[in-house]
């Protein structure tokens, strides 16, 4: 699958098979946000991936997502970046590190998203979340911003393409 085609086939899964997502898969779509680039090649992002129930209950108990699929999805994929890794910020610009770190991670994303498509996955961006309170369950630090988690495993649905804006619309 060419990258066009994984763009236009992607959709928001929020039904998955009850099926395992082996490792080499998992890490591949990792490895292919670890190659994304970002500014200065700082690379400010990490995942924290969850797949076990234990966790997974933890979450829930904390009412961390408001969207009750999230739990139930194979893998749950915490996005953080983390804004003091870039050595300094160039005062007179518009874009404060914490910016520069979420940019750089959605980046990242964005080629993970089209990778787990042409391996055949799922995923589904979700941005109604407690960040803190994730932070606190994984153990991770402080410093880390969790803008989203990406959910990630084998749709048990097919949506329809949603509505976009025209060509015309976009490009002014």
């Amino acid at each position: 699958m060419d990258v066009k085609k994984a763009i236009e086939e992607r959709r928001s899964i929020r039904k998955y098979e009850n099926r395992e997502i082996p490792d080499d898969l998992l890490r591949g779509v990792i490895d292919s946000a670890r190659l994304a680039p970002s500014g200065n090649n700082t690379q400010p992002s990490t995942y924290y991936v969850v797949r076990d129930e234990e966790t997974k209950s933890k979450l829930r108990e904390n009412k961390v997502f408001s969207q009750d699929f999230v739990y139930n999805a194979p893998a749950i994929i915490v996005c953080c970046t983390d804004p003091t890794a870039y050595e300094k910020h160039v005062k007179g610009w518009d874009s404060p590190n914490e910016d520069r770190a979420i940019r750089d991670l959605s980046i990242a994303s964005s080629f993970l998203v089209l990778r787990a498509t042409e391996l055949g996955l799922g995923t589904c961006y979700v941005g109604w979340l407690k960040g803190e309170k994730i932070k606190e369950i994984l153990g991770i630090p402080k410093e880390n911003l969790v803008p989203y988690v990406i959910t990630l495993g084998y749709p048990a649905e097919n949506p329809k393409p949603t509505l976009r804006k025209s060509i015309d619309e976009v490009l002014l």
